[in-house]
């Protein structure tokens, strides 16, 4: 028997919805072209990096001042003249302190090198007997196989531009004054650019609902960067104080807690770093051996100290990070960027984390992160 069709007077009776009603199939990405668009981003950004990283410098820069500047918003202070009291009393920091660390510094550079061989030669001389045993076996390897000494010179050459100095010093000056610019004009402008952003958006609860998400991010980086920046200054001074102590001459002190604290920006490779560093300079700085480990040990125990219970205490775990993804970051933006690389590193892996967790459905990619 055949099935009636259904009537007009059956009130549950749905008619199939036509083609042009279902939503569109949005196609998917292959695996080959993202891989290749992230090739081609990470190529962009490390050829470009002469534009980019003024504008990175500037952005972190201007992160650190925007709480103090808040501050001064509090206290009735224009946006425009408390931007330029922090940006002055900034530069004027920095510039002090490079006037103390510049005769020091080129006393290191000069001194560094001769110590380093002379360092070499002890080290060389302690291993002689090895490296006998190792020649006498390799003459009776050869003996053994009829083989005659020969040896090789090799000479190399090096060839000095008089006008390299000359030619990197303006494009040096040029980045500089970039980044200051670009940093007075991120914090004077950067609300203003972010509000005229936000009204190209369509819809009110979506303009509002981006406003929340982004001031929320602003102002937990602005306090994250600002009190790592804290901590770390605070790790170089306590480390300028124990080398003090050590009977350093106060300008060097000052100088090497510096480094550490610059140093303390970049996670696990940092401290590496600055406890080589502090090998080599306690073997220089002086001649009894158990002396001459006092500042590398001293240097990893306040580090063990700021890393393991400080840190943690004052960050707590919502801006925890997987050792793992602070390596992996570190590596990368140390290979496209160096040094500036090294320093950057944590602070954007920290925005990437807070926007990943605003975002509605990226909590997941946010807690890998962890």
């Amino acid at each position: 028997m055949s099935a009636l069709p259904p009537t007009d007077a059956d009130p549950h009776a749905t008619a199939p919805a036509p083609a042009d009603a279902l939503p569109p199939h949005r196609p998917r990405a292959s695996a080959a072209v993202v891989v290749l668009a992230t090739l081609a981003v990470g190529y962009t950004l490390w050829a470009a990096q002469e534009v980019v990283l003024p504008v990175l410098l500037a952005a972190f820069f201007a992160l650190i001042g925007n709480p103090l500047i808040r501050g001064l918003r509090r206290l009735y202070v224009p946006r425009f003249l408390a931007a330029l009291l922090v940006l002055v009393a900034g530069l004027a920091g920095a510039g002090a302190l490079g006037v103390q660390l510049a005769a020091p510094a080129t006393e290191w550079a000069e001194q560094a090198p001769r110590e380093a061989r002379k360092l070499g030669r002890q080290l060389q001389d302690l291993t002689r007997p090895v490296h006998e045993a190792n020649r006498i076996a390799e003459d009776m390897a050869r003996a053994a196989a009829g083989e005659t000494n020969r040896k090789v010179e090799v000479v190399r050459t090096r060839v000095d531009d008089p006008y390299a100095v000359l030619t990197r010093t303006p494009r040096l000056a040029a980045s500089v004054l970039a980044v200051v610019l670009l940093t007075f004009f991120f914090m004077v402008y950067g609300e203003n650019l972010q509000r005229n952003a936000i009204a190209l958006l369509p819809g009110r609860q979506q303009k509002k609902f981006t406003v929340e998400i982004l001031h929320g991010i602003e102002r937990e980086v602005s306090r994250y960067v600002l009190t790592i920046s804290v901590i770390n200054a605070v790790v170089g001074l306590a480390f300028a104080g124990i080398l003090y102590l050590l009977k350093f001459p106060a300008q060097e002190a000052l100088l090497w807690g510096t480094m550490v604290m610059l140093l303390n920006y970049a996670p696990y490779v940092g401290p590496l770093i600055g406890m080589c560093m502090m090998l080599l300079v306690g073997f220089i700085a002086f001649d009894d051996t158990w002396h001459s480990l006092l500042p590398a040990a001293l240097y990893l125990l306040l580090h063990t100290l700021e890393g393991q219970i400080i840190t943690p205490i004052v960050l707590g775990r919502r801006m925890a990070l997987s050792p793992l993804v602070l390596i992996l970051a570190l590596m990368l933006f140390g290979w496209l960027w160096g040094l500036v690389g090294l320093l950057l590193a944590v602070p954007l892996l920290v925005c990437v984390k807070l926007v990943l967790a605003q975002i509605e459905g990226m909590g997941g990619w946010a807690r890998l992160l962890e």
